[in-house]
C-alpha cells in the first residue's frame, strides 16, 4: 500500500470508512511528517498540532457511530488569509504577526462542519501580494521540488504543503493567479472558481474586485472534493453568488468527447521556452485523443491584461489596507509620540516594501486628478477583455495556455527586476479581470520542475474544467509524481 499522505482524499476516505486506518492515525501520520520535513521548506506558519488531535478523534467517533460527515477525519491546511477563530491569523505580515481571529471565515466553517481536520495555516506572499512567495514576514517557502527554488505565490505555503505530502489539500486565494501559478510550479492542480462562487466573509481583503478563494490538489478529483466544501451562498459577502452549486464529484465523470478548447494566438505567440511549448502542444494531442476539438481564437485585448490589473489591484490594496493603523487590533509601533507618529511608524513598521510600494501606487492612481487618467480607464479596459472572453465562449467551452511562462525560477532571482517578477501572472491575471473560472494542472516537467497548464471556462463552469483535467489525468501521469525530499 501506498504511504498514507500519497493516497487521494477518496482513498482516503474508503480506507477510514472501511477501518483501514484511523483519522488519528492518518492526522498523526501528517503531524510528523511536518515536524521532520517542513523545517526546510517553511510552508506552515502554524500548526495545530493538539487541535487537530482532538478533531481527529471526534471524526473517529462519528466513524464508529456509523455517522461521517462529507469530508471526515481528511487532513486540510488553511492559507493564513482566512480568519481562524482562536488561532493565529497573520496573512504573512508583521503587522497582523499577533492577530488572534475572534471569528472563523466561512469557509473555515464550512470545512469544520465537514468533519476534516486542520493541520494548521499555510505561509503565504504578504497580504497576497507576491508571485513568489519571497515576500512574506515569515521568511520565504521553499519548492519541494527543489530547494532553491520559489514554488510561486502569493499561495505558495499551501502549494509546498500539498506538495511536500504535508496535506491531503489547502485552501488557497487568488487575485492575479495566486493558486494556479503555484499549483503548474509544484505540480498540483489548482483551481479558482467563479468570483462569488466561494464566500470571501472572513478572507483578509486585497483586492475585493479580484480576490477569490480556491483550493490545491494533487488531482482533480481531489479538487472536486473540496470545491464542493467551501462552494455556496453566503449572506455575510455581498459578493457572494447566490446559485446552487453542483456536485463536483459526481459530474467530474461525464464525457468530454465534443466539447471545443480556444488556443488564443496571442499566448501562442509569445516567445515561450521551447520545453514550454512542447508541453502545452502534448496537452493539446492528448485533448483531441480524448475528442475534444481544437481551434484557434481571438482575445485582441489580453495584452492590456496586466497592466489593467497593475493599476486595479494596488488601488484597491490601498483602500483595503488603510484599516491597519494600529489602534484596534494587530501591530502597533512602540512610544508613539501622537497619533500621527503612531500610524506613520506603525505602517513604515509593519508592512513590508512589496506591500508598501503597491499601496503608494494605488493611493497615487486614486488621487484627485489622476482617477479618471489611470482608475476609470483600467475599468473600461477590464471590460473590453471580459467581452473578449463573452464573444469566444459563443464558439468555444474553454480557454487554453500555459500557466506560467518557465518553470520555477531560483530563490532572489527576480526580485531586484519587479517587471519580470509581474509577468510571471501574465497568463492567470486574465480571468481575475473577467471573474472567470481557471484551472492548473501539472502537464510535464523540465529538469526535474514541473509545468503547467491552464484551461479557463465561462462563469460557473467549474464542473467542465474539473471533468476536463480528471480526464487528461486518467490518460497521463505527470500527477502522480512527487519530490524526492524524503
Amino acid at each position: 500500500m501506498s504511504e498514507l499522505y500519497q493516497l487521494s482524499i477518496k482513498e482516503k476516505l474508503e480506507g477510514l470508512k472501511n477501518s483501514s486506518f484511523s483519522s488519528l492515525e492518518l492526522t498523526e501520520s501528517y503531524l510528523e511528517r511536518i515536524k521532520r520535513i517542513d523545517s526546510g521548506l517553511n510552508s506552515y506558519i502554524t500548526v495545530t498540532e493538539e487541535e487537530a488531535r482532538v478533531k481527529a478523534k471526534e471524526s473517529d467517533q462519528r466513524y464508529q457511530a456509523e455517522s461521517p460527515l462529507p469530508l471526515d477525519g481528511i487532513p486540510i491546511a488553511h492559507k493564513d488569509i482566512f480568519c481562524t477563530e482562536g488561532v493565529l491569523t497573520t496573512c504573512g505580515s508583521k503587522m497582523l504577526s499577533n492577530f488572534i481571529s475572534p471569528y472563523s471565515a466561512t469557509v473555515v466553517k464550512k470545512y469544520e462542519e465537514s468533519g476534516s481536520v486542520v493541520l494548521g495555516k499555510t505561509n503565504m506572499d504578504e497580504f497576497a501580494m507576491g508571485s513568489s512567495n519571497e515576500t512574506s514576514y515569515f521568511g520565504p517557502v521553499k519548492n519541494p521540488w527543489k530547494n532553491d527554488c520559489v514554488p510561486g505565490g502569493s499561495s505558495g505555503g499551501s502549494a509546498a504543503c500539498v506538495s511536500a505530502g504535508l496535506a491531503a489539500g489547502a485552501t488557497a486565494t487568488d487575485t492575479g493567479g495566486s493558486i494556479r501559478q503555484p499549483a503548474a510550479l509544484c505540480g498540483l492542480t489548482g483551481i479558482k472558481p467563479t468570483y462569488g462562487r466561494v464566500s470571501r466573509y472572513g478572507m483578509i481583503a486585497f483586492a475585493s474586485s479580484l480576490d477569490q478563494g480556491g483550493v490545491l490538489t494533487k488531482t482533480a478529483e481531489d479538487a472536486a472534493y473540496m470545491l464542493k466544501t467551501m462552494s455556496g451562498h453566503d449572506p455575510k459577502d455581498s459578493t457572494s453568488l447566490n446559485v446552487d452549486v453542483p456536485d463536483f464529484v459526481e459530474k467530474i465523470h461525464e464525457d468530454i468527447k465534443g466539447l471545443k478548447i480556444g488556443l488564443p494566438k496571442q499566448f501562442f505567440s509569445m516567445d515561450l521556452p521551447d520545453y514550454v511549448e512542447k508541453s502545452v502542444n502534448e496537452s493539446i494531442k492528448t485533448f483531441e485523443k480524448l475528442g475534444v476539438q481544437i481551434e484557434d481564437v481571438d482575445l485582441p485585448h489580453i495584452d492590456l491584461s496586466l497592466p489593467i490589473y497593475y493599476v486595479i489591484a494596488p488601488a484597491e490594496c490601498s483602500a483595503n489596507l488603510s484599516r491597519y493603523d494600529g489602534v484596534k487590533f494587530g501591530y502597533r509601533c512602540e512610544n508613539p509620540k501622537d497619533l500621527d507618529d503612531l500610524y506613520m511608524r506603525t505602517r513604515e513598521e509593519g508592512f513590508g516594501a512589496e506591500v508598501k510600494r503597491r499601496i503608494l501606487i494605488g493611493t497615487y492612481a486614486l488621487s484627485a486628478g489622476y482617477y479618471d487618467a489611470y482608475y476609470l480607464k483600467a475599468q473600461k479596459c477590464r471590460r473590453l477583455v471580459a467581452n473578449d472572453f463573452s464573444k469566444a465562449f459563443k464558439s468555444v467551452d474553454f480557454i487554453l495556455s500555459p500557466t506560467a511562462p518557465d518553470t520555477s525560477f531560483s530563490l532572489g532571482d527576480k526580485t531586484s527586476d519587479l517587471v519580470e517578477m509581474y509577468k510571471q501572472d501574465i497568463f492567470t491575471i486574465p480571468a481575475n479581470l473577467a471573474g472567470l473560472p481557471g484551472i492548473s494542472f501539472p502537464c510535464g516537467e523540465h529538469q526535474g520542475l514541473p509545468l503547467g497548464v491552464q484551461l479557463v471556462a465561462d462563469n460557473l463552469n467549474e464542473s467542465k474544467l474539473l471533468r476536463m483535467a480528471h480526464y487528461f489525468q486518467l490518460n497521463t501521469d505527470w500527477h502522480e509524481s512527487w519530490p524526492e525530499i524524503e
